[in-house]
């Protein structure tokens, strides 16, 4: 993933994302959904007659998912978006960028010993 990107380019529909491998992130909900195509099921469990395309069947309420990869894939996803207009970046993208202060690239600076 670049540093600058269109988000819109990245809004995809509930209908496709289930059928194409990568992390999804629902801002209205705040529900992370990750498709994972690598693995399989035997499929003789199941009388396929009894369901359509859309059934889903859940395996189990645990989230096998590394906790710690997902941190990070969310943080670098953050850190490169920002809602505002295409191609900015976030404040978090700005701070990590040159190591200097927000006052500082505001223009803005205070003098020593000043407490405002």
């Amino acid at each position: 993933m670049g540093p600058e990107f269109d988000i819109e380019s990245r809004t995809i529909d509930a209908d496709e994302m289930l059928v194409r491998p990568g992390t999804y992130f629902n801002p209205q909900t705040e529900i992370v959904v990750v498709v994972d195509d690598s693995s399989s099921i035997d499929q003789e469990i199941f009388n396929m007659e009894a369901y359509e395309g859309s059934d889903w069947v859940q395996i189990s309420d645990d989230v096998p998912v590394d906790e710690d990869d997902l941190d990070q894939t969310l943080e670098q996803f953050q850190t490169h978006y920002h809602g505002g207009t295409a191609g900015s970046i976030s404040g978090t993208a700005l701070e990590q960028g040159d190591g200097t202060d927000d006052e500082e690239e505001n223009g803005e600076t205070q003098d020593p010993g000043r407490e405002d």
